[in-house]
């Protein structure tokens, strides 16, 4: 056996395997950490490019999420405000057909028209107060909603519903030729709200489906994503494990392989 106080080359050895060692724990302390096995483009560079485009897939994706569920939050106030107004025109509907009667007294058909004239007040107040983030589709100042619908840039249209030029031509109902009349407006303005809440009603479903459609994507894009990314914990924690012994061991031996060249000193003292 040949000695050296110049080259220790187990030492070397010793060294050199401790560091390729260190440099293991490093990385699967790193994925224990993290719980992912590609951090970053220095441990796989095609697979991080490949997660990059896919992180930037699923955030596109939450986007076209959000705007979908601001454009139902819309198409829902809006339903609700003119399912307020149907409601009222069933009850102005009713005051109008007991101001058809002949037998009310002159006082009778003026609280009537009283009656009628602060449903008409609460008309205007529901449509001015379908709002949702500063938007409203049944206002006289409404126009169509296009909401984002796809990360390509498709929309949805929903067509605004000008609900104030149903009770534009209301009046009053002071005496019964005046309730007859208001009458007939009130049953073609039950038909247009009727036909309003239909169509509200079928753009509020098409946001829902393809609100469903979109989550459905972003799941199957979060579990690729996942595939390429997520370490295994299980086999990561066996192995840090592994690793932590290695290294103590590399330690060991690299203490043994400097404590060689004393050796030498012994065959000295022995002269």
């Amino acid at each position: 056996m040949t000695f050296s106080v110049n080259t220790n080359a187990g030492a070397l050895v010793a060294l050199r395997n401790l560091s390729v060692t260190t440099d293991q724990l490093k990385q699967t302390q790193d994925r224990v950490s993290t719980g992912l096995k590609v951090i970053g483009a220095k441990d796989n560079a095609s697979s991080f490019a490949i997660a990059q485009g896919l992180r930037a897939d699923v955030k596109a994706n939450a986007a076209v999420q959000q705007g979908l569920s601001n454009g139902k939050g819309v198409v829902d106030v809006a339903i609700a405000g003119t399912t307020a107004l149907s409601n009222l025109l069933t009850d102005m509907k009713a005051k109008s057909v007991e101001g058809m009667n002949q037998a009310n007294t002159a006082q009778q058909q003026t609280i009537l028209d009283a009656d009628y004239a602060q449903m008409k007040t609460q008309f205007t107040a529901f449509v001015n107060n379908a709002v949702f983030n500063g938007k409203n589709l049944i206002s006289a100042a409404s126009t169509a909603l296009n909401v984002i619908s796809t990360v390509s840039g498709g929309t949805i249209t929903v067509n605004a519903q000008d609900m104030s030029v149903v009770f534009s031509t209301f009046t009053n109902i002071s005496s019964v030729a005046a309730a007859t009349t208001e009458l007939t407006k009130i049953d073609a303005a039950i038909t247009s709200v009727s036909t309003a809440l239909g169509a509200l009603g079928g753009s509020s479903r098409s946001l829902q489906f393809q609100n469903d459609f979109i989550n459905s994507i972003a799941d199957s894009l979060t579990e690729g994503l996942g595939a390429v990314v997520d370490a295994d914990l299980a086999k990561e924690s066996a192995t840090l494990q592994s690793l932590q012994v290695k290294q103590q061991l590399g330690v060991q031996a690299l203490s043994i392989a400097n404590q060689a060249p004393q050796i030498l000193l012994g065959l000295f003292r022995g002269q």
